[in-house]
């Protein structure tokens, strides 16, 4: 598909990437009323789901994925879930494992390629309750489950119709080389530091799985995924969890209509993560790069985020037929 032409343009003082970023992920407020699900996955873990309702009833649903260590709470899915909920569909913003405030039960927990879990909550959807159109959202992190669960299976359920991808690490060691620069060095240690955390309690329960001298040698977000994330999910090392996951590598099998929204000015991502050649050689892809917008900080009136306008409008417009 043709590159589209953005037409977002934030006031002078989010043109900045880096406030824009820091704004939308400390500062937005975003009111809405949630109910939890829990439901039980096949190897006897758990996911939580945060779900919120349009005023009638809806066979319509948009599942949205937070970004790493995000969970459904964050104004970046409860934006989008409450502006849908007024466009009369349902929304439900999925916790990884561990990410709901309760850490989960196995050594393993989510990862940037772990599609088997977005796959478990579409099928609960479906099957059991009776969702007919299925949309999905991620964010980040979650914007690369997606793109990789759409493009590695050979087909998606009917009920699938639609799908944006906002701030999407595509190329995941790219991005990672961004992440360790010295400009994104605050974002990086904050990622760090609530990885660390929370492996911190891992450790502490599955202790034969991990010892404390490996636990102390993690520095950077390389370290994380060397000592933890391709260990515990079955890769060789970091580098070859990047290779695996990166969703770059699947757009050309994606046969569902797709949004990507990178903004131009997002210090997370590589020159890689901008897949202008992928989008123009799959007519189901459409590639939107804004000049401004940060990391998921495309901040517009009212409080709506230009990329859930914009998701709306996908949705509205682009439905597999």
């Amino acid at each position: 598909m043709p590159i589209i032409d953005s037409t977002y343009k934030p006031s002078f003082l989010f043109e900045k990437g880096f406030i824009s970023t820091v704004y939308s992920g400390l500062v937005r407020k975003v009111s809405i009323k949630q109910e939890r699900e829990r439901i039980i996955l096949s190897d006897g873990d758990f996911l939580d789901l945060d779900w919120s309702f349009s005023n009638e009833k809806s066979n319509k649903l948009i599942v949205l994925l937070h970004g790493l260590e995000g969970h459904g709470q964050r104004p970046y899915v409860t934006g989008a879930a409450k502006l849908f909920n007024d466009a009369g569909i349902d929304a439900v913003c999925m916790n990884f494992r561990g990410c709901s405030g309760e850490q989960n039960l196995k050594y393993y927990s989510y990862h940037s390629g772990a599609t088997e879990d977005l796959e478990s909550v579409i099928n609960h959807a479906i099957s059991n309750k009776n969702y007919s159109e299925i949309y999905l959202k991620g964010i980040s992190l979650g914007a690369n489950i997606i793109l990789k669960y759409l493009g590695e299976r050979a087909s998606v359920p009917q009920e699938v119709k639609v799908a944006i991808a906002v701030s999407v690490p595509c190329d995941l060691y790219g991005s990672c080389k961004e992440l360790h620069k010295l400009k994104n060095r605050l974002f990086h240690d904050r990622f760090l530091k609530d990885l660390v955390y929370h492996l911190k309690l891992k450790q502490e329960k599955f202790s034969d799985n991990l010892s404390l001298n490996e636990l102390n040698s993690i520095k950077t977000l390389i370290d994380f995924d060397s000592v933890y994330t391709s260990k515990a999910h079955g890769f060789k090392d970091a580098l070859d969890y990047y290779k695996q996951c990166s969703s770059l590598q699947f757009l050309p099998n994606i046969k569902t209509p797709t949004l990507i929204i990178n903004a131009l000015n997002d210090s997370f991502l590589s020159p890689e993560c901008y897949p202008v050649k992928e989008a123009k050689n799959n007519p189901f892809l459409h590639l939107e790069m804004p000049k401004f917008g940060g990391h998921a900080g495309f901040i517009g009136k009212k409080n709506v985020y230009y990329n859930e306008k914009r998701a709306l409008e996908f949705v509205q417009n682009h439905k597999k037929k």
